[in-house]
């Protein structure tokens, strides 16, 4: 008598496909290890920007990094990441810091030029920060926010050799040519600086 083969649906082989590749995927191993790779400041999460929002480069060899440029977004944190997405809104920045918890997303490596400054000579020759919120709702500047960016810009700065002073960490409003006032009047710059000193 011949024995009847186990049915074995399309669905039943997609379904023991999709389980075996389960232990791999939620392995922290291998997604940290990927995570490690794609960021330049260890503390960050990956979530690139469209490379139709920047331009690609080799800074600092191509370009001396001089300036970080604090910004403030006018937007949520995740609208933010989804702009910079978005090909046809030709914009971005390297780093993007959340408000309630400092979490921060970088979104252009920092060999690359980040379209941020709105000044073709300051985007080469700068570090892109934008952090959540509106210039004139000074509660989103919370504690963790400037504790957390003043740790990358900190870093920033002792990567590329940049003074960490008001002179080299600049508001986008100093950006010659700027209409921008971010991060405006209830940016707390004494604290910033002195955080960005004591990181």
């Amino acid at each position: 008598m011949e024995r009847a083969r186990p049915f074995l649906s399309r669905r039943r082989l997609l379904g023991a496909a999709a389980l075996a590749a389960v232990p791999y995927a939620l392995s922290p191993g291998t997604r940290a290890g990927a995570q490690a790779q794609a960021v330049d400041y260890p503390a960050a999460e990956w979530v690139p920007a469209s490379t139709s929002n920047y331009t690609a480069s080799n800074r600092p060899t191509s370009y001396r990094l001089n300036y970080v440029i604090i910004h403030v977004t006018q937007e949520t944190y995740p609208d933010t990441l989804s702009i910079f997405q978005n090909p046809q809104k030709k914009v971005s920045a390297h780093y993007v810091v959340r408000s309630s918890d400092g979490h921060v997303a970088q979104c252009v490596r920092e060999r690359d030029v980040a379209w941020h400054a709105g000044n073709w000579d300051y985007n080469t020759r700068s570090i892109g920060i934008e952090h959540e919120g509106w210039v004139d709702q000074p509660a989103y500047f919370t504690d963790a926010m400037y504790e957390q960016s003043a740790k990358l810009t900190a870093a920033v700065c002792d990567k590329y050799g940049i003074p960490k002073d008001r002179a080299h960490i600049l508001g986008h409003y100093q950006v010659p040519g700027s209409d921008h006032t971010d991060p405006g009047p209830n940016w707390d710059w004494i604290r910033y600086i002195r955080l960005v000193n004591f990181a």
